[in-house]
């Protein structure tokens, strides 16, 4: 909500000079972007994805349900290396090297299965910003 007590959270120079600026060579950052469900208030998904491609070269905005919320819920992945981009047997080789454990959700196939959108959600996020779509961009 612009004038919100964490408006500043979302702008394009809080990306750039706070968090760009403190990712290490290869680093993702991932921020939650709101509702994104088919009756969700969509205004702030496409923002926060619109603002992160000002700032970044690759972005993925990918949506899980939250029971918590009884919705669906937006995410956008950030990152100037094209790392985010990795097929599902490259994402379940990553896991096995870093973690030694078996994961209850995450493995390639999910990762793959979350970066699909929905019809409506793809629309929206393909629309030119606008300053109704955009409004962190101070």
């Amino acid at each position: 909500m612009e004038g919100g007590p964490c408006n500043q959270l979302y702008t394009k120079a809080f990306y750039q000079n706070i968090v760009k600026s403190k990712l290490k060579n290869g680093g993702i950052f991932v921020t939650q972007a709101g509702p994104a469900g088919i009756l969700s208030n969509l205004d702030v998904f496409p923002s926060i994805y619109h603002t992160l491609k000002q700032v970044f070269r690759y972005v993925i905005p990918y949506t899980t349900h939250i029971p918590s919320y009884s919705d669906v819920w937006g995410w956008v992945m950030a990152s100037n290396t094209d790392y985010i981009y990795q097929n599902a047997s490259d994402i379940d080789s990553i896991i096995k090297s870093r973690i030694n454990a078996s994961l209850k959700f995450m493995d390639g196939e999910t990762y793959s299965g979350i970066l699909k959108l929905n019809k409506q959600q793809r629309q929206i996020l393909s629309k030119s910003p606008t300053s109704t779509t955009l409004p962190f961009t101070f």
